[in-house]
């Protein structure tokens, strides 16, 4: 995914961190540079915005009931071979 603008980070890259980033798992240096893209590009800041509410409508549909990890590292691989597949028919 690209914005169109120059950054130091590709959209890509940001977008493949925006789950981390959301649960905040990231390091300290890592928060700031995504933050830092997020307040920079506007495709990129509306995607997490869109993950993010996605995540708190889950979270509020399931209460306190957790996926296995197995089945959330599924689904995440899944939604990562999602995006390079746009990504690469864009």
């Amino acid at each position: 995914m690209s914005c169109g603008e120059h950054h130091d980070v590709d959209c890509s890259e940001i977008l493949q961190r925006v789950y981390v980033f959301i649960d905040n798992e990231l390091e300290d240096a890592s928060n700031d540079e995504i933050r830092q893209h997020l307040e920079e590009c506007a495709p990129c800041l509306d995607q997490y915005d869109l993950e993010r509410c996605v995540k708190k409508l889950v979270h509020r549909s399931c209460g306190d009931e957790h996926a296995p990890e197995a089945l959330r590292q599924k689904i995440l691989l899944r939604i990562t071979e999602v995006r390079a597949e746009i990504t690469t028919t864009e």
